[in-house]
């Protein structure tokens, strides 16, 4: 596991455990064994839906965007913003809106 995500693990505690797993390349941020986030070249994104993307947008945020044979995709995951990572208060808030937003965005069960 990176610095990086270990740096994450502590920064969350007070907002609960989380698990990292290794996906192409990067991580899989997960919170009771639903993915709320992803770190991809040092940089974390946290899941966004329609309730929570302004959020983002109003602080120029960008979304999580690949390239897959040549077209560019853009997924539901936005950088987190620079002070979420320096003050734990704003880390766990922040922590707090992707997770709601992942509950939100599961299957319903049948």
């Amino acid at each position: 596991m990176s610095e990086f995500t270990d740096y994450l693990q502590e920064l969350l505690r007070d907002f609960g455990p989380i698990q990292a797993k290794r996906m192409f390349g990067g991580y899989g941020i997960y919170h009771q064994g639903l993915m709320f986030a992803l770190i991809a070249d040092d940089t974390l994104y946290l899941k966004a839906d329609d309730q929570n993307r302004g959020e983002f947008t109003q602080l120029g945020l960008p979304a999580f965007c690949y390239v897959k044979q040549g077209k560019e995709v853009t997924m539901s995951y936005y950088q987190a913003p620079a002070d979420m990572l320096e003050e734990p208060e704003q880390a766990i808030y922040w922590a707090r809106l992707a997770y709601a937003a992942a509950l939100r965005a599961r299957p319903l069960k049948k």
